[in-house]
C-alpha cells in the first residue's frame, strides 16, 4: 500500500511525532510506502510531495513544528469567481500519487475537509491536533498538553513580579471559542480570576473578587483570560480586547493593572513527554486502521485508550468547556473567580 500523509492548519507540538508515528509503523512494520504532502491540503492540489523512510523519520520525535509545512488552505470552499474544481483536482492527484489513503494531522477545520474528501470516494484517515483541544470525539489532542505546560510557566513567572509591584496582571491565553488552556493553565498556575469564553464575564463580579483579595491583604492579582472571551466593547483585535479588560479592573478596582498577551509562544517549541506519546500512539493506530481497511475515521483517546471514530460524528463539531467541569467546581469551592 502507498499512504499520502500532511498536516494542516496552525502549527502545534507534536506534529512531527505523529508524522513519525505513522510513517516508521507503516514503513517497518507493514512494509507500505509513505509520502509526505507538502503544506496541507495545498500541496495536494499542487501535487507537492516528499517520499518519507526510515532515515527521513528519525529525529522527528522531540522537534518542533512540522517537517511538511502547513497551510489554511480548505479546498471546498469556493473561490470568488465560483470556481469548484479544486475537489476534482485532489481525486485526480490523489490517483496520480497512487495512493490507497491519506491521513490528515490537523484540528477541526482539517477533520472537517477530511471528512468531505471522504465523501468524494477516497480513503481517509484523520488525526486530531490543537492546542486549543477542542476537536470533538476525542477526550485530549495532543499539543494541548505541551500548550499548557507553556502557559503554566508564564503564569507562574508573572506572580513574582506581580507579588513585587502590587499590580494586577492579567495574562491572555490562546484557544478560539474553546477555555480549555485558560482553565488548565489557569488552575496549575494559581490564577486567582480564571475567564473562559464558555462562562462570559461579569466585570463587576471580578472587581468583587479583586478587591476581596486586597481587603485580606493579599494585594496582588492573577488574571488568566480566553483569547475568545466576548467583552462588551472591546472591539475585534485582540489585543483590543485585553487591553480594554485591563482598563476595566484598573478603573473599577483603583489598582495598577497590567497585561500580557502570551500569543504563538504556545504553540511553538518541543512537545512535552505526554504529548509525545499521544502522537506516537494515534499515528500508531492511523497506520493499523489503513492496514485493516478501515477508512472515513478519526483516530482518538477515549477513556485513556487509543480507538477511532467516524469522521462524519467529528465534522463541524466543537468540543468546549462546560460549566460542570470538575476544575470549575473545585475552583469555586476554593474561591477562584471565574467572573460569573
Amino acid at each position: 500500500m502507498r499512504i499520502g500523509v500532511l498536516s494542516s492548519g496552525g502549527d502545534c507540538p507534536g506534529i512531527n511525532a505523529t508524522i513519525r508515528g505513522v510513517g516508521k509503523t507503516a514503513v517497518a512494520y507493514y512494509g507500505m510506502d509513505v509520502i509526505g504532502i507538502c503544506d496541507g491540503f495545498q500541496g495536494l492540489l499542487n501535487r507537492e510531495f516528499i517520499p518519507l523512510d526510515d532515515k527521513s523519520l528519525s529525529g522527528l520525535l522531540s522537534l518542533g513544528g512540522t517537517i511538511l509545512g502547513t497551510s489554511r488552505e480548505k479546498p471546498f470552499k469556493k473561490l470568488l469567481d465560483g470556481d469548484d474544481t479544486k475537489p476534482q483536482i485532489i481525486i485526480d492527484n490523489y490517483n496520480k500519487l497512487g495512493l490507497d489513503c491519506l491521513v490528515c494531522i490537523g484540528g477541526n477545520g482539517t477533520q472537517k475537509t477530511a471528512y468531505k474528501v471522504s465523501q468524494l470516494g477516497l480513503n481517509v484517515i484523520g488525526i486530531p491536533k490543537t492546542i486549543d483541544n477542542d476537536v470533538y470525539g476525542t477526550d485530549v489532542t495532543f499539543g494541548f498538553n505541551s500548550a499548557v505546560d507553556i502557559a503554566t510557566e508564564a503564569i507562574d513567572r508573572l506572580h513574582s513580579t506581580a507579588s513585587s509591584h502590587k499590580r494586577v496582571m492579567v495574562i491572555e491565553l490562546m484557544g478560539h471559542k474553546a477555555g480549555w488552556i485558560t482553565l488548565y493553565a489557569g488552575m496549575a498556575g494559581g490564577a486567582d480570576v480564571i475567564l473562559l469564553p464558555e462562562l462570559g464575564c461579569d466585570i463587576s463580579k471580578v472587581n468583587k473578587a479583586i478587591l476581596n483579595r486586597a481587603k485580606k491583604d493579599k494585594p496582588y492579582s492573577i488574571v488568566a483570560v480566553g483569547e475568545g472571551l466576548e467583552l462588551s466593547g472591546s472591539g475585534g483585535k485582540s489585543s483590543s480586547r485585553v487591553s480594554r479588560l485591563s482598563k476595566l479592573i484598573e478603573d473599577g478596582t483603583g489598582l495598577e493593572t497590567r497585561e500580557t498577551i502570551l500569543g504563538y509562544v504556545q504553540r511553538g517549541g518541543s512537545p512535552s513527554a505526554f504529548d509525545r506519546n499521544l502522537a506516537t500512539r494515534l499515528g500508531g493506530h492511523a497506520t493499523e486502521l489503513i492496514a485493516k481497511g478501515q477508512f472515513g475515521r478519526m483516530v482518538a483517546l477515549l477513556d485513556d485508550k487509543i480507538t477511532s471514530v467516524p469522521l462524519e460524528k467529528v465534522a463541524g463539531k466543537l468540543k468546549l468547556v462546560t460549566p460542570d467541569h470538575d476544575l470549575i467546581v473545585q475552583g469555586k469551592r476554593m474561591g477562584i473567580s471565574f467572573g460569573v
